[in-house]
């Protein structure tokens, strides 16, 4: 069976039992390590696996092919993309400042893209200027040297960014969760819909019950695929993004992802598709 997953902490510790075969019953899988952007337009071609980690965000051109898993994915508080700019870029004009500028994001399907494009829409007079995707893992750096004025970030870059002497204008997460009280959803798993759900959904379950029940079984294959980053941000990066959404969406897991994309689909960001079908 073929998975896609991106080499990321979290990512690499939820599914390290079920593709290393400690997960019984569980068939060998193919594994595919890949950034979020890759696999939210990989979902749309002939060419998408039977498993794989998108964006949220990308959910709605998938959902006839394929369907959300309830576990696996990242989903949370406290864990949202961040807008950053150099100290001369924001500077007390906060998002003011971002009107008419160039920002770099991680993907244009990805879910932090999608809640800038919502925050912005409320907070940037005027809107942004251009915007240019790039490897999330280049938009610090860029920042920081000049080559765009602010940058979109996911991932570990919530705990590195000060050492790029970078300026937090916005916690797109805060914003989320102080506007509708709800936890902000990130990644999602998902299957085709001619497979086993439900075998599938127990198999990547317990890799996560596994992971949490044996945390230094993967610790090795996690620092492997996280070779820029120290062990204390790669701990810090798992606890954050794994968590109890991780087991179970549940309802509150649910909810959050209808707001989403339902208010998405009110501004006509994402296509028009039944939200009966994320269930």
């Amino acid at each position: 069976m073929q998975i896609a997953f991106s080499p990321c902490p979290n990512d690499t510790f939820i599914f390290h039992a079920l593709v290393h075969g400690l997960i019984p019953d569980a068939p060998k899988f193919d594994v595919t390590y890949a950034d979020v952007d890759i696999t939210n337009y990989l979902a749309v071609t002939d060419d998408g696996l039977d498993i794989m980690k998108i964006s949220y965000a990308a959910l709605p051109w998938v959902l006839n092919k394929y369907a959300l898993l309830p576990c696996g994915g990242a989903l949370g508080r406290g864990c949202g993309p961040l807008v950053l700019s150099r100290d001369e870029v924001g500077g007390k004009q906060g998002a003011a400042a971002l009107s008419g500028k160039k920002v770099a994001v991680p993907s244009e399907r990805s879910t932090a893209y999608l809640l800038f494009r919502l925050w912005a829409a409320q907070n940037v007079p005027g809107g942004v200027g251009e915007i240019i995707v790039m490897p999330f893992h280049e938009i610090m750096p860029a920042v920081r040297d000049g080559l765009i004025d602010a940058g979109l970030v996911i991932h570990e870059a919530r705990f590195t960014y000060p050492n790029y002497g970078l300026t937090l204008l916005a916690d797109l997460g805060n914003w989320w969760e102080a506007d509708t009280g709800l936890p902000i959803p990130l990644g999602a798993i998902i299957v085709r819909r001619s497979l086993d759900l439900k075998a599938i959904e127990g198999w990547i379950r317990k890799s996560v019950e596994y992971a949490w029940a044996n945390p230094e079984a993967s610790e090795q294959y996690v620092l492997s695929h996280a070779q820029e980053m120290s062990p204390e941000v790669t701990k810090a990066h798992i606890n954050l993004y794994v968590n109890e959404f991780s087991a179970n969406l549940g309802e509150a897991g649910y909810q959050a992802i209808e707001a989403l994309l339902g208010r998405a689909m009110k501004e006509r960001l994402v296509p028009e598709f039944d939200l009966a079908q994320l269930r």
